[in-house]
């Protein structure tokens, strides 16, 4: 039968711990900057289309 994750990281030295812990820290931190990044692209592309709209209105 398989180990179990959580009888797997309750063995694992602090040390380990800690750096699981951190890699998981910079993963979230990227993906929170690339979610950023998405929206104000987004932002920016919705602006245009309305500027567009709002100049070729007749």
């Amino acid at each position: 039968m398989p180990e179990l994750p959580e009888t797997a990281a309750s063995t694992d030295s602090p040390e380990s711990l800690e750096q699981r812990r951190l890699a998981q820290e910079t993963r979230d931190e990227r993906k929170v900057w690339y979610f950023l990044g998405y929206f104000l692209f987004g932002i920016h592309i919705v602006a245009f289309v309305m500027i567009y709209a709002v100049r070729h209105a007749k």
